[in-house]
């Protein structure tokens, strides 16, 4: 069922993206065109940067910790060449409150270190480096340069893109706009609510492994080794579902801007379909690392949804018996 699901998403997302571009084929005004180049640079330059850095330091979470921070310096650029009309600098405003809230998450994961070359390195990095043929050192670095680099630099670019689709809007805010950012608020919500549960889950395992202790001898249900409580208990992906929805809800301005195609299409929508491909790929490799982890992993992915909170897990237990 898993895989049929993927698939369809894969659809729809490509559909989608492509109907979007061939139905909406941007024309822009010189305004735009001057705030795409500036936009173009600062994401040319982060290119630079990441692959440098990442490459000399050994360290390839040079992306991870700009994540979310050039979202904010995007729309905001964008939000001052558009003379800071009230849907952009609403648009800038939410994007601030979801990079602040993620760049502190990913900081006190120590991410951010003064030497800013170093700092936690995301643990799916150093599995895809011992990969059989990323091993190779030179493949790892084109890997590096096309992938982490070029392509989610291009990504967070992306997203951030309807602000650019509505600066010549003349369209007052209207009831779409208010929907769209107060969607993206919501589950803005939600994804801090899934991290912190996730936090809280972690901090408390690793105390009770201190001592040389196992996974099977810590109560339920730190013994099952992976979060199963709160939001977890209902979605696989609680955070990746709120990470998605906003930049989806994001992109419902540029319909109540009314520069969206047949009144759903615009070049823009690329971002936010490109987006859920890559938590798609993120997903399924996460994945597949928890399962080989934890024996009980298999059980929650079959009774668990993977996005949308739905039935409850109950535990491998409970199924065993039923």
């Amino acid at each position: 069922m898993d895989k049929i699901k993927t698939i369809l998403v894969v659809l729809i997302t490509l559909t989608m993206s492509v109907l979007g571009i061939v139905f909406a084929f941007p024309s822009f005004s010189e305004t735009q065109k001057e705030t795409l180049l500036i936009l173009g640079i600062i994401c040319g330059a982060s290119v630079l940067y990441c692959f440098v850095v990442g490459e000399i330091a050994h360290n390839n979470s040079q992306m991870d910790k700009l994540w979310s921070l050039l979202p904010i310096a995007y729309t905001w650029v964008v939000a001052f060449k558009g003379d800071f009309k009230p849907r952009l600098v609403l648009f800038a405003i939410v994007v601030t409150l979801w990079g602040l809230r993620l760049t502190f998450n990913f900081a006190r994961k120590g991410a951010y270190k003064l030497k800013f070359w170093e700092g936690e390195e995301d643990y799916r990095w150093a599995v895809l480096r011992s990969n059989s043929v990323l091993k190779n050192r030179a493949l790892w670095a084109l890997f590096d340069l096309f992938f982490i680099c070029i392509y989610q630099n291009f990504i967070v670019l992306a997203i951030t893109l309807p602000s650019v689709a509505v600066m010549d809007s003349v369209n007052a805010l209207g009831v779409l706009d208010y929907v769209a950012f107060g969607g993206a608020l919501f589950f803005l919500f939600i994804e801090t609510i899934a991290d912190e549960q996730q936090m809280d889950f972690y901090t408390t395992r690793s105390i009770l492994l201190e001592g040389g202790k196992k996974l099977s001898d810590l109560p339920a249900p730190y013994n099952r080794g992976f979060n199963t409580t709160g939001l977890w208990a209902r979605s696989r992906h609680p955070n990746y579902l709120g990470e998605q929805s906003i930049w989806v809800f994001l992109y419902l301005c540029v319909i109540g801007a009314g520069v969206a195609v047949n009144g759903v299409f615009n070049w823009s929508i690329l971002g936010s379909m490109l987006l859920i491909l890559l938590f798609l790929g993120s997903s399924i490799f996460g994945e597949s690392i928890s399962s080989k982890k934890y024996p009980e992993y298999k059980t929650y992915q079959k009774h668990t949804s993977k996005y949308i909170p739905l039935w409850k897990y109950k535990g491998e237990e409970y199924y065993k018996n039923k």
